[in-house]
């Protein structure tokens, strides 16, 4: 006998008895960029590796080690799939001209890959919301992004989360700061691990956020980028504050927040949590005005944000959070050869006047069939025999409710079961 073949490790199912949760949480996603005013965007899920190489950084752990790139048998193409969503959005924008009728405001869904070591809230095959926003050079959109989530939290019933805000300022302070930091670091350099001492040259910044504990006191002893800052970053983080505060959004200034992707300049935000371990951060985002000039555009101004699905959805279930699962209308249960025309018949009926119906299939008796309709959660089972077909009628008998069984025609049924409230 073949040995069973199982899914990749870090690559997961999403079976039937949790899908209630992520079709509650799309839907939620849905309405609330449609009251925000985005459009829906969807790109490929392969796409050319220096894409990700010259917008990421090719001194970044994502395209170091996570990226999953092979390639193309037919040309030899390097492709890649997709580690995240910003660089193929703005990819798509560039390609399809859509700045060219002004600033656009978008947003897309779906899988991401990273080669990780897989872990609950990190896995190889993620799925992440992200939103663009581009052609908006003001912080008043940098701000309309960090309130979309403080609503989005609301919607979902998500209390236990924190917001961080920071700047990266402009490639001019960032490049004094980098000089100023290099220079603390190699004062250091004894005490900096392996991965520091790669990156201390090539991207320092990374250094700020290492997860080594022994790096801690060397870190917190850096210097600030918010020392460096020019007098127009300033000023748009400043104005940025201005506006959470107005609108009642708390956050708390991390002058430390350094994002894994080199294309951020300016604002960097994210949203964390203390209930879900190591794997804090559900949504994180900023500024990269930078971006679209660097994978071959015209110089724009953009800022967005990703957010984690399946943390979102873990946070959910800790905070609480309970959504109901689809339960179908009605079984129907026949026996008999008028009566499985019939039943045909039936659902067709039901299915067009809104009322969700499973027809059952196979042999059995109406024990049986009894007992799939009870298992299959419906509400009620409907009852075809012989007798019910010669006369076109069914019998209504309630599964989850006190209730008589009552003989009704097709008409009459649609009218009771809309009454009892099943649409």
């Amino acid at each position: 006998m073949p040995r069973t073949i199982q899914a990749i490790r870090g690559m997961n199912d999403i079976l039937p008895d949790e899908i209630h949760l992520w079709e509650f949480f799309e839907q939620t996603v849905l309405e609330w960029m449609k009251a925000f005013g985005y459009r829906n965007i969807r790109m490929p899920i392969v796409e050319q590796t220096d894409l990700f190489v010259r917008s990421i950084g090719a001194v970044t752990d994502i395209v170091e080690k996570e990226m999953y790139s092979f390639l193309d048998n037919l040309n030899d193409d390097s492709l890649t799939l997709r580690p995240e969503g910003t660089a193929s959005c703005v990819r798509a924008v560039l390609e399809h001209n859509l700045l060219y009728t002004g600033p656009q405001r978008l947003y897309y869904s779906g899988p991401m890959f990273r080669h990780e070591r897989p872990q609950k809230g990190r896995y190889r095959q993620f799925h992440q919301v992200g939103v663009e926003a581009l052609g908006y050079v003001g912080p008043d959109i940098d701000a309309e992004l960090i309130i979309m989530c403080a609503e989005l939290w609301k919607k979902l019933g998500i209390s236990d989360v924190c917001l961080e805000i920071g700047t990266l300022g402009s490639t001019e302070s960032r490049a004094l700061h980098r000089e100023r930091l290099i220079g603390y670091l190699e004062r250091h350099i004894g005490r900096l691990d392996d991965d520091a001492c790669r990156r201390l040259h090539s991207n320092p910044l990374r250094i700020l956020d290492s997860k080594n504990s022994e790096m801690r006191e060397i870190i917190e002893g850096a210097p600030r980028l918010l020392d460096d800052l020019d007098e127009d970053s300033l000023a748009h983080f400043e104005q940025l504050q201005g506006i959470l505060r107005d609108q009642g959004v708390d956050f708390e200034i991390n002058p430390k927040l350094v994002r894994g992707l080199d294309y951020y300049n300016r604002t960097v935000f994210e949203w964390t949590t203390g209930s879900l371990g190591a794997q804090g951060t559900i949504c994180a985002g900023g500024r990269y005005d930078g971006l679209v000039e660097q994978i071959g555009g015209k110089a724009a101004p953009a800022c967005g944000f990703a957010m984690g699905v399946e943390r979102v959805l873990a946070l959910m279930v800790k905070c609480g959070e309970e959504v109901s699962r689809s339960v179908t209308d009605v079984y129907v249960i026949h026996q008999g050869k008028a009566a499985d025309a019939f039943a045909w018949k039936t659902v067709r009926h039901l299915r067009n006047a809104g009322i969700t119906a499973i027809l059952h299939c196979g042999d059995g008796s109406f024990k049986v069939q009894m007992k799939k309709a009870d298992a299959s959660g419906a509400r009620f089972a409907i009852i075809i025999g012989d007798d019910e077909a010669q006369v076109d009628e069914i019998s209504i008998k309630p599964l989850r409710e006190a209730g008589d069984q009552v003989r009704v025609g097709l008409t009459e049924a649609v009218d009771m079961l809309k009454v009892r409230s099943i649409i």
